[in-house]
């Protein structure tokens, strides 16, 4: 199966294991909750998968590398006890909790969380002396002496043989106790995460003309060369953060990330033609409604592969408008919702408080203050996704600079503290308006030159796709409309998908001998 299908079973497992009776008993026993094994090739997502299963099931994630750890970390150490048996009093051996047990319950404690999920990566690949341990894990969720806690499913992943010499085979005792996953690399779903991702827009055009490179393993006399889907994101996170900083990167840095030679040379070729095209043809004009004629001209002697690479660079240009507008957005209806909050909080306020200097302030200051507590919390559980996490942060920022204004007005009374709040958000309020014209004029010009140059071509047809599958795109257009949009998404698209079903149903005609 492909890593999306997983990351829906693990979900369901959860909720599945989690709910309870009417007695408030857990429906499917713990004995009878089978651990999920994952199997899947190396850099394919499996521990991302976790976070983002742990996050939407709203539970906590504890997650261990266990080729990382010894058997002592893993079951504990030895120590003595006294004992009486018999009228005997004995010397016994018992073990100290295990550091992987007590870490469950420590995150159980920071977090608030009294159910989560237990996640062990390369259990296959342990050592000689901890194998026996992982199979007592997997087989009675134990750790030496020490059960993981009611509540906690158990998710273990590992690499088949042919990826790593040091695996290990699970016999069929514990196999019998497992649920086991095998995972695939799967181009097509991982690009629908890579766009929520913001994974770098010539990464996603380049694996769109060279799909096989997305995911390679190869052994030969020379060394084990590979790229993986880790290897990507972790590029595209490095190429954005250069760009920003003005930095560019090279064929060897590339290497560090691509770890095939071949595949790394290429992509820094292409890499150097995304560039020179975005700078040629005026990326940045175009969605300014300022094309240049040039633009046309060329586009006439273009090859198929750079027509694409300049879509996906004005998708890429629209993506960077349409998040941050959605960021706007977030930020506006987040003040929003705390400066209703506050108008109550401020009526409230008891008459001998209010007399107090500075008072409405400081009482702005602990509301702030509450909502980065919560924040934190939330972030140390795990349970935001980078955008939730980036809104909260910036609304926190945002409230510590309304504090500062309160502070400076010295309001005598509510009524006037919240009209300085109240001022504060319209300036928040135009900004978001300001961010949402400049995308939707954005994506006007960019319909402007789609249309003048490659009117209704497959370029458009891309480029309309895009627009639906990107969520930024997607949730922008939803909210602010764009006639173009709806239209070739019905016309074009329906066209498309008329014309692929006939050339499949010829095909399969052909097969049988129909024609």
């Amino acid at each position: 199966m492909n890593i999306k299908r997983a990351k829906e079973e693990i979900e369901h497992t959860v909720k599945a294991y989690l709910a309870k009776d009417a007695l408030g008993e857990y429906a499917i026993p713990a004995i009878r909750q089978r651990p999920i094994l994952l199997m899947g090739p190396p850099g394919i997502g499996k521990t991302q998968i976790m976070e983002q299963a742990a996050r939407e099931c709203g539970v906590a994630l504890v997650a261990y590398t266990i080729t990382h750890h010894t058997r002592q970390s893993a079951v504990g150490l030895p120590f003595i006890r006294q004992r009486s048996y018999g009228g005997r009093d004995v010397s016994v051996t018992e073990y100290t909790m295990s550091e992987i047990i007590a870490s469950v319950y420590a995150k159980m404690e920071s977090t608030g969380l009294k159910e989560g999920i237990l996640f062990i990566d390369e259990i296959n690949c342990v050592s000689e002396t901890l194998a026996p341990t992982m199979l007592q894990f997997l087989q009675c969720k134990t750790f030496g002496n020490q059960a993981v806690p009611a509540g906690w499913v158990i998710v273990a992943a590992g690499n088949p043989p042919e990826y790593n010499k040091s695996v290990r085979d699970f016999d069929i005792v514990t196999l019998d106790r497992v649920r086991r996953m095998d995972i695939e690399p799967d181009l097509p779903v991982w690009k629908d995460y890579a766009r929520a991702a913001h994974i770098h827009s010539a990464i996603l055009s380049y694996l769109e003309l060279h799909p096989q490179n997305f995911y390679q393993i190869n052994a030969d006399v020379d060394g084990t060369q590979f790229v993986t889907a880790r290897g990507w994101e972790d590029l595209s996170n490095l190429l954005n953060t250069y760009e920003s900083l003005g930095l560019q990167a090279d064929e060897e840095l590339i290497r560090q990330y691509i770890q095939h030679q071949k595949i790394a040379e290429d992509f820094s070729a292409y890499l150097d033609l995304y560039y020179k095209y975005r700078d040629d043809y005026g990326v940045e004009d175009i969605l300014a409604g300022q094309a240049k004629p040039a633009a046309f001209a060329r586009l006439l002697q273009a090859p198929f592969d750079e027509k694409l690479s300049l879509v996906s660079l004005i998708l890429s240009g629209l993506e960077t408008r349409f998040s941050a507008s959605r960021r706007a957005d977030a930020a506006a209806d987040s003040c929003y919702a705390f400066l209703r909050e506050t108008k109550k909080v401020f009526a409230e306020m008891p008459a001998e408080l209010a007399q107090e200097p500075n008072c409405w302030a400081q009482l702005f200051d602990q509301m702030t203050a509450d909502y980065e507590a919560e924040t934190q919390k939330k972030r140390t559980a795990g349970l935001l996704d980078k955008p939730t996490l980036e809104a909260r942060l910036q609304t926190a920022k945002t409230l510590r600079g309304w504090e500062k204004e309160l502070l400076r007005a010295a309001a005598p009374d509510a009524d006037a503290a919240f009209k300085v709040l109240r001022t504060q958000f319209t300036t928040l309020s135009d900004a978001r308006d300001t961010a949402q014209q400049t995308a939707s004029a954005a994506l006007e010009a960019a319909f402007d030159f789609m249309e003048q140059a490659f009117a209704e071509s497959q370029e458009m047809v891309v480029f309309v796709t895009e627009l639906t599958l990107s969520p930024a795109a997607h949730a922008f257009i939803a909210e602010n409309g764009c006639e173009r949009y709806f239209r070739y998404n019905k016309d074009l698209l329906l066209d498309h998908r008329k014309a692929a079903l006939e050339q499949e149903l010829e095909a399969e005609q052909r097969r049988h001998g129909m024609l």
